[in-house]
């Protein structure tokens, strides 16, 4: 497995990696983590990887965490 780029936006921990023929995305914010795998025939150059750390996509990714985050802490009271 190959680290294509690791960086950390507005508290998320993004880490790009190269693995398969495919490219792992994975987003982690605390106990919480999501990733995406996408080909590498899908992109003809690693700088296009870019775009899922901006915009819409990413914007998804920050709700989502909010929506997993309200769960998990409903789940962890209810123990």
């Amino acid at each position: 497995m190959r680290v294509v780029k690791e960086l950390v936006r507005e508290e998320i921990r993004v880490s790009i990696f190269s693995w398969n023929n495919k490219y792992l995305i994975k987003y982690e914010l605390g106990p919480m983590e999501q990733t995406f795998k996408l080909s590498e025939l899908d992109v003809l150059d690693e700088a296009e990887l870019d775009a899922f750390l901006e915009g819409g996509f990413f914007e998804e990714v920050k709700n989502r965490f909010q929506e997993m985050g309200l769960s998990f802490r409903r789940q962890v009271e209810n123990l």
